[in-house]
């Protein structure tokens, strides 16, 4: 490919898509080569829709999507053999087996590695003759990873990739992503809905709440950023309310989201309230209360 820029995986500017009752409105997205960014929001936020427009595989409103510097609208099919994509309930037809696949993706993918591919089917513990139509929903999803491991994949873009594994084989999947994004050449888009997974393995973590994105940012400054506060209602009206991004009322007093810049030593002191980490759950769902 023609001016290939590996340090930008994926670039994503002012993306809309309209439908009758939903709108994806100016998206902007960046995901640096080596790393992962995880795509999270509620069902229906615009998490697929995203996605799908990426690929090209829904015609976009309006904006700019870039994949290694090349406008996907453009260069998409001389882009494929460096994309691997895997998406939720789109799988092979029941009739075909993992052997069939190899033969057909020999047709598809001019760097198709039947080598790799049988290798990753041994490791996922899947059967080569078995018809998919035997596969469980998980085989499915395992099987599909192997697909897109299998030619010169660079970016993969995973929609629910871990959706129907049980934990021991996202543990085992999660690994393959962490090893697949040492080369600094690749790098990894993934909406989940376990927030748990995207936690362990993100470098960036963006939120789509009904198609507006509320952010993008690294994972570690964003945990570091909040903070859940326990305290008095009258304790919490002390604070900034721009600092302040959502609350749940208790039997106690208040649970609220917060910004850890907002909290001084003293009020920490003298017991009128405590502080605990928020995890990226956290941070959606006092975010989504409050918008």
């Amino acid at each position: 490919m023609e001016n290939v820029d590996y340090e930008v995986a994926l670039e994503v500017k002012g993306l809309c898509k309209n439908y009758d009752g939903f709108k994806l409105d100016a998206i902007d997205l960046t995901l640096p080569g080596g790393c992962i960014l995880g795509l999270v929001g509620e069902n229906g936020a615009g998490k697929t829709t995203t996605i799908k427009a990426i690929l090209d595989l829904i015609h976009k409103d309006a904006g700019e999507i870039r994949i290694f510097n090349q406008e996907t609208s453009i260069k998409l099919k001389d882009l494929k053999e460096n994309i691997g994509v895997v998406l939720d309930e789109s799988f092979f037809p029941e009739a075909l087996n993992a052997n069939n696949v190899d033969s057909i993706m020999k047709n598809v993918y001019k760097t198709w590695n039947s080598k790799s591919y049988q290798e990753w089917i041994a490791k996922f513990e899947l059967p080569n003759k078995k018809t998919f139509k035997e596969y469980s929903r998980g085989m499915k999803m395992k099987h599909a990873i192997a697909v897109a491991l299998s030619h010169d994949s660079k970016l993969l873009i995973l929609d629910e990739a871990t959706s129907g594994l049980d934990p021991m084989v996202r543990d085992q999947i999660l690994d393959v992503f962490l090893e697949f994004i040492q080369d600094p050449t690749h790098a990894i888009f993934i909406s989940s809905h376990i927030i748990s997974d995207l936690e362990k393995i993100c470098d960036y973590i963006a939120f789509i709440h009904k198609g507006k994105l509320v952010f993008s940012e690294p994972k570690d400054e964003l945990l570091d950023k909040y903070g859940i506060v326990k305290c008095s209602i009258e304790a919490l009206e002390k604070l900034p309310k721009e600092k302040v991004i959502g609350m749940r009322k208790n039997n106690f007093g208040v649970d609220a989201l917060v910004m850890r810049e907002a909290i001084r030593k003293e009020m920490l002191a003298d017991g009128t309230m405590t502080i605990d980490k928020a995890s990226i759950e956290d941070i959606m769902l006092y975010y989504s209360k409050r918008r």
